[in-house]
Parts: C-alpha cells; structure tokens; sequence
C-alpha cells in the first residue's frame, strides 16, 4: 500500500512568477526591486497553504564579486492588486552567488518557502537583484512558484514516475 502514497505531485502545483529578466552591476536592473505577478493560490483541489519561490539564475561575476537577492511578499483580493498589502517578513539581502578566481559565471537557484495560511487568495513575489562588482557584471534571472497542500488528501501516486521513494 506504500507505494500508493509516495508522490506529492497531487498537492503541487506550479506558476511562473516572473519572465526573463537583467540586471547590470551599477546600471539597468541592479537594485531594482521587480514586481511579480499576481497567482491565485487557488486551483481545483482548494487553496495553497504555502508555497516555494525559486529565483533562477546565470550571473557573470568578476572576482570575489557577489550577487544577491532581497525581497518580500504581497497578497490581494484580484489578480488585478486590489487591495494589496505586504504578506510576511521581508527577506533579508542573501548571497547567492561569488565570482570564482579571474571572474566567474555562476549559475543557480536561491528558493524561499513561504507560509500562505494566512493570505488572500493572490500572491506576488518583490524581488531585488545586487551585483556588488563594476558594470562587468551582469545577471539574467527568474522566479517560479511551486504551490503546496490544497485539502484534497490523501496525497496519491502519480500516473507517471521516475525512481521510488524506497530508493532514498
């Protein structure tokens, strides 16, 4: 019967936060907080209880030159913002990236978990992008939700799978 309850993708769901964008150390983009768009947490199964936002990213960096993101959260009533206000404790300016020796290009993923108990049903992502470096640096990025725990239980094994939990 285990092996009917292994995969979470039943509870999951995914959402683009943002599309392409840049920022230039000094220039377009660097320390310029990007609004993301709006997702309902709702779907068929119910509403989200939290969420996972994962900033992708390729950044060139000139020795010991850092990258970092900051950034917080916004919930509303519509798709369209009405009514929005900032949901939760901002996040913090994290490194998530150092240029190696000679300069670097770096590539990665900084995720954020996100409690969404007490949200409306719209979430949006602010995010700021830092390159400490001159304008040599530069940085192409994006963010994407995966949305958790709707109240349809209990979670079921997908249709298609690739390895097995008893494996891990």
């Amino acid at each position: 019967m285990r092996d009917k309850f292994l995969n979470g993708g039943a509870f999951a769901r995914s959402a683009r936060g943002s599309g392409n964008n840049t920022a230039t150390a000094g220039g377009a983009g660097d320390a310029t907080e990007v609004n993301g768009a709006y997702q309902s947490r709702m779907s068929d199964n119910g509403i989200a209880l939290s969420a996972k936002l994962i900033v992708s990213f390729t950044a060139t960096l000139a020795a010991g030159a850092t990258l970092t993101f900051a950034g917080n959260f916004q919930d509303a009533l519509t798709s369209g913002g009405s009514g929005v206000a900032d949901f939760g404790d901002a996040v913090a300016a994290t490194v998530v990236a150092t240029g190696g020796a000679g300069g670097s290009t770096e590539t990665g993923t900084f995720e954020i978990d996100v409690d969404l108990s007490g949200a409306r049903e719209y979430i949006r992502a602010q995010i700021t992008p830092n390159l400490s470096a001159g304008a040599t640096d530069t940085c192409a990025w994006h963010m994407d939700y995966v949305f958790f725990g709707d109240h349809r239980q209990p979670i079921t094994k997908s249709a298609v799978n690739i390895g097995s939990a008893d494996d891990i």
